[in-house]
């Protein structure tokens, strides 16, 4: 999703909850930080805590309850995505706050552990928060620029799912196009005996050995460019990697060969290049939709993951509470 004008409330909103929560740690955690004194409720206990821990104070729980239900109201976006017809707010909607909500559980995260790591549990704990979060801030940057960039650098673009059926349609077009060459290539027959000379009389036959045409260099310049660069290309898996994956290497590699072939071979040359050329932009398609969406891969099972190791953790942390008092 782009960031644009639309998201400044939810903007506000991110500033003006952790400008809060900032006030609420400091005043029950460091009160002499505060350049303003600020009396809390009796129901944040003892000011600062007489026990030396953050998550386990009534505040603290606070934040990291909070920070819970923002992770299930995160995960939930992927239902509400399949349910496009309930009305509970449209999809932009659940983008918006699925960003700025998530990001709001940042100060909420680290006021709630005071910004201490504990034990191998919440260090854990907090690697896996870490990897959703880098994940998640990696995809939206990415989402700010890189469709402007699949804009400028693909002039045409094609539906994803069609590439791969695109790119064996192009191969076997080449394919033909090579047993054309080949078929070219072949060596004409060899000149039949003369017929039998009027009046019954025939000629004796000539000594000399057929003449055969020779083989257009064009042909042989053709078909050697087919199976040692075009054909590998558009079978390669991974064009990048050869030469014609190149576009300034291609367009030299074109421009050489069609100043080698005759003038009737230059519709054909500019044809194998458009197929080259083709193969390019779909794979550099491939790539870029790869980096726009691969980031997924590790956000989506890592944010599941970190929603399991949260309610395991909120479980322990309330037994904890529960035995010692």
């Amino acid at each position: 999703m782009r960031i644009d004008r639309s998201h400044t409330p939810w903007i506000l909103l991110l500033l003006l909850a952790t400008a809060g929560a900032t006030v609420l740690f400091l005043a029950n955690f460091y009160p002499d930080q505060l350049p303003f004194p600020v009396k809390l409720p009796k129901a944040f206990g003892d000011i600062p805590p007489k026990r030396h821990t953050f998550g386990g104070t009534p505040l603290g729980l606070g934040f990291g309850s909070l920070s819970l239900l923002i992770f299930l109201f995160a995960a939930a976006l992927g239902i509400r995505k399949k349910r496009r017809l309930w009305r509970i707010g449209n999809v932009q909607f659940w983008l918006k706050a699925h960003i700025w909500l998530t990001l709001l559980t940042i100060p909420l995260v680290l006021y709630h552990c005071g910004f201490h790591l504990g034990g191998p549990h919440t260090t854990g704990l907090m690697l896996l928060y870490g990897v959703v979060m880098g994940s998640g801030i990696f995809g939206l940057v990415l989402q700010q620029f890189m469709p402007k960039l699949m804009k400028e650098r693909l002039p045409r673009e094609v539906v994803f799912e069609q590439i791969p059926h695109i790119r064996g349609l192009i191969l076997d077009a080449a394919k033909a196009f090579r047993e054309e060459l080949g078929e070219a290539s072949k060596p004409a027959p060899a000149p039949s005996a003369s017929a039998p000379a009027a009046g019954g009389a025939s000629e004796a036959p000539s000594t000399a050995a057929p003449t055969v045409p020779t083989e257009e260099p064009s042909l042989r310049i053709l078909t050697e460019f087919m199976d040692s660069e075009c054909l590998p290309y558009l079978k390669s898996r991974r064009g990048n990697r050869l030469r014609l994956g190149d576009e300034k290497m291609a367009r030299n590699i074109f421009r050489l060969l069609r100043l080698n072939v005759t003038e009737k071979w230059w519709p054909r040359v500019d044809e194998l290049f458009g197929w080259c050329e083709d193969r390019r932009l779909m794979d550099l398609q491939v790539r870029l939709h790869h980096w726009l969406h691969g980031w997924l891969v590790v956000h989506v099972p890592a944010s599941f993951a970190l929603l399991i190791y949260t309610a395991w953790h909120a479980w322990v942390a309330v037994r904890y509470l529960v035995v010692v008092p």
